[in-house]
């Protein structure tokens, strides 16, 4: 019986499944097949494919069942895949124990399990893991038809941003000078370089600047990514009024930055400012912070309001697209 299909050319094919899945789009009850060149992706609703891709009808054969680990609990847990690493946030060990083994014990694939044992802390923003299952926090994460090496100890990645992440990187033209004040191992940095910026990198983090340049040449972008190491401030002297776009992805103490990536923008820039703010206000303290960091040398445009995720209760991680026009 023919299924409705995304029809994409192979090479778009695990960014078009990556994007369909953020939308609850996939139906995971037919094979995704491939023929002539061309990757067929089943979907659950024809009528709710974004605009820009093909849909066609298609047989497809149904997927064979498979022991998930819902089967194995009897409830379904909740957990995040990091390439073939899962990652599971458990308050109670012995419930995190449970959920490990379900996972050994189901068709899930994962070579390492993982359980949250500290939130982020310290300057380099980094978290302790209590290792279930497996050895290696090191893995290959897949995102939108790019590939990141991180190890989990020694950096912060999140995967649960990549929607958010793509979201940006769609905003970026061809020849932009584009600066990640915080870039962490790449995921915005990278993107972007092969969108056609030209693309400044910055982090203290030591390890996740390896990565970073490691993720670059991986990516085939590494004419176009400059990676430092240190702090972004150290930037100013050679990149000031350089950036076309800047990106603020450190939600708690981005507005301590204001300054300098007002110093940082072009003559027209486009700053995306991660915050957490009370679900009460989320907006407003974010909007005045650039405002007063920016005025009156540059005209203050708020474009895009944008809540991320929940963060904490009434608590939200939000983005502010702000384009600043130097006046």
């Amino acid at each position: 019986m023919p299924v409705p299909c995304v029809r994409v050319p192979t090479e778009r094919g695990e960014e078009t499944r990556q994007a369909l899945a953020a939308r609850d789009l996939l139906d995971r009850r037919y094979e995704i097949t491939a023929s002539e060149g061309s990757l067929y992706v089943p979907v659950t609703d024809r009528g709710a494919v974004p605009a820009g891709y093909e849909v066609v009808d298609r047989d497809v054969p149904a997927r064979e069942t498979q022991t998930t680990p819902a089967d194995v609990l009897g409830v379904d847990p909740s957990y995040e895949r990091l390439g073939d690493i899962v990652v599971l946030d458990e308050d109670d060990p012995e419930r995190a124990r449970q959920v490990a083994d379900a996972i050994v014990a189901s068709d899930l694939r994962a070579t390492t399990v993982v359980n949250r044992a500290s939130k982020v802390s310290g300057e380099l923003r980094v978290r302790e893991w209590d290792v279930l299952v497996g050895e290696s926090t090191e893995t290959v994460h897949r995102e939108y038809g790019h590939e990141f090496g991180v190890d989990i100890a020694e950096v912060y990645f999140s995967p649960r941003l990549a929607t958010e992440r793509h979201r940006v990187v769609e905003q970026v033209n061809n020849d932009e000078c584009a600066l990640d004040m915080f870039a962490g191992v790449g995921p915005f940095a990278v993107p972007m370089a092969a969108r056609g910026a030209d693309v400044v990198a910055c982090d203290l983090n030591p390890v996740a600047v390896a990565y970073l340049r490691e993720n670059a040449r991986r990516n085939g972008v590494d004419n176009r990514v400059t990676a430092i190491e240190g702090g972004v401030r150290e930037l100013v002297t050679d990149y000031a009024g350089w950036a076309d776009r800047l990106v603020m992805n450190l939600p708690h103490t981005a507005g301590e930055f204001l300054d300098t990536a007002v110093e940082l923008a072009g003559a027209e820039c486009v700053v995306h400012y991660y915050d957490i703010q009370h679900e009460d206000d989320p907006f407003g303290p974010g909007t005045r912070a650039i405002r007063e960091a920016a005025e009156p040398g540059y005209e203050v445009a708020v474009e895009t309001e944008r809540v991320v995720r929940s963060y904490a209760p009434h608590e939200e991680n939000v983005c502010l697209d702000v384009r600043l026009t130097a006046r």
